[in-house]
């Protein structure tokens, strides 16, 4: 079968590889539908010791952590609901010796890293949603068991953002979204998100009135750099700030040290792998199922831009829309 895998010189090539016909025992194999590109798949390629090696390649070095498509067989003590419904996949959330990557024809993988999909959705539409929504529920559990009432989101049109919203919402946590521009801050409105500001001029006076109001003191950060920067003085006191994501680049963060100890300020990194919902398997399975549920809301739908074949790999990972949207590989 076809698959995308990495080389010695960590560049990504099409190679034939065997198709895998037998489940390992806990595994699934999964006809693929498509994959979508994340953030992540281009960090680990360059950077392959981030985050505990969180694409840690199998044996024919097959990459790709999200993507969606439908269970063509099961292995021993894999539940019986799986067989041959269509699923999305975060390859990341339990690793084994025995996967198979996503960008191939046919995956294999550990059941406890796929979400079972509704018959009447599009697998396509949530080939690259399970990371986000995974995150954002992860998070949350984290904010509440650390006393945290409330949530600032500072990529708030980022699919992880977009699932953030939704998940709060139905958790009735006050939540607010940081946006750069008007047409992001619109279309998180239309979706019914209300507490949405655009991080043009003064916008920390607003920021600040609005967090002590709704008591946001826990900060999911996915930019770093001068925007949260910006923002460390109009947060309430009390605040901790999670790092997530640097779409801020190599700009710095600066915080006076009379902020921390006036405020009482702390900052400190988020993983969904360090994290309870992950690491343990029992939760990680009682959230996959808890998301099931919900999974059809609109807010966790994978944001396409533009579909790539696998032999135009290297045009899709050059791929970058303004409005987040991405490039999805498609069998």
């Amino acid at each position: 079968m076809k698959a995308i895998c990495v080389t010695r010189g960590r560049e990504l090539e099409v190679r034939d590889i065997p198709t895998q016909d037998e489940p390992a025992p806990g595994h699934v194999l999964i006809d693929m539908d498509a994959s979508a590109i994340n953030h992540g798949d281009k960090t680990f390629l360059t950077m392959p010791t981030a985050a505990g090696n969180a694409l840690a390649l199998d044996q024919h070095g097959v990459w790709g952590a999200s993507g969606a498509g439908r269970v063509a067989a099961v292995g021993s003590g894999v539940p019986l609901e799986y067989a041959g419904k269509q699923v999305a996949i975060y390859r990341s959330l339990d690793r084994s010796s025995e996967s198979v990557g996503l960008w191939c024809e046919r995956a294999h993988v550990p059941y406890t890293t796929c979400l079972i999909l509704p018959d009447y959705v599009s697998t396509r539409d949530y080939c690259g949603s399970l990371v986000n929504v995974i995150t954002a529920y992860a998070f949350l559990e984290e904010i509440a068991n650390a006393g945290h009432k409330g949530v600032i989101v500072t990529a708030g049109n980022s699919a992880t953002g977009y699932a953030l919203a939704s998940l709060a919402r139905s958790r009735n946590i006050p939540a607010i979204f940081l946006v750069r521009n008007a047409a992001a801050r619109d279309a998180l409105g239309r979706l019914g998100v209300e507490h949405v500001i655009v991080t043009t001029e003064g916008f920390t006076d607003t920021l600040g009135v609005l967090s002590t109001e709704l008591g946001t003191t826990a900060v999911f950060d996915g930019v770093g750099g001068d925007l949260l920067t910006g923002i460390a003085p109009s947060l309430p006191t009390n605040s901790t700030i999670y790092s997530y994501g640097f779409l801020g680049g190599t700009a710095p963060v600066s915080i006076q040290s009379v902020l921390f100890m006036m405020k009482n300020l702390s900052m400190r990194r988020f993983s969904n792998f360090e994290s309870r919902t992950v690491k343990k398997q029992a939760n990680l399975v009682a959230a996959l199922q808890t998301l099931e549920g919900v999974i059809d809301d609109p807010m966790f739908k994978t944001r396409i831009g533009k579909e790539f074949r696998y032999d135009q790999i290297e045009l899709a990972m050059a791929y970058e829309s303004p409005d987040g949207a991405k490039a999805v590989l498609v069998t």
